[in-house]
């Protein structure tokens, strides 16, 4: 199975030892997304609802840069700081799946090591 690094054109690279995508034959894994501009690298503040968004966005971006669409997400991590606000992830997370065709999915409590950053969202996807 070949490997390989999807190089995104715009986006800024990672200070920390990693890569957004990873390409293996025909999976797609991203390394989790977070309310973060892409192209700067900054974190973006923001309550739960504007940081879900903001991951989902990402995630899209970044599949669209490499051909694929959110109906190509088999899996999808969701790593939340605090459960209560689950209602809320699940409001805007069902807004960018067609219904019926979502993805498995596990939804864990785990605190980011980056400060104010409420959620994090990872995937991989089949093309």
């Amino acid at each position: 199975m070949k490997r390989e690094i999807m190089i995104i054109p715009g986006i800024a690279k990672p200070d920390l030892p990693f890569n957004h995508v990873v390409r293996a034959d025909r999976f797609l894994f991203l390394t989790s997304q977070l309310s973060v501009d892409l192209k700067t690298g900054i974190i973006q503040s923001g309550n739960i609802v504007e940081q879900t968004q903001r991951s989902l966005d990402n995630i899209k971006f970044l599949l669209s840069s490499c051909g694929a669409t959110m109906d190509d997400i088999v899996k999808v991590v969701i790593y939340m700081r605090n459960l209560k606000d689950f209602d809320k992830v699940n409001e805007i997370y069902s807004q960018y799946f067609t219904k019926g065709n979502e993805p498995a999915r596990v939804t864990m409590q785990a605190i980011s090591p980056i400060e104010n950053i409420d959620i994090e969202i990872e995937i991989v996807a089949f093309k």
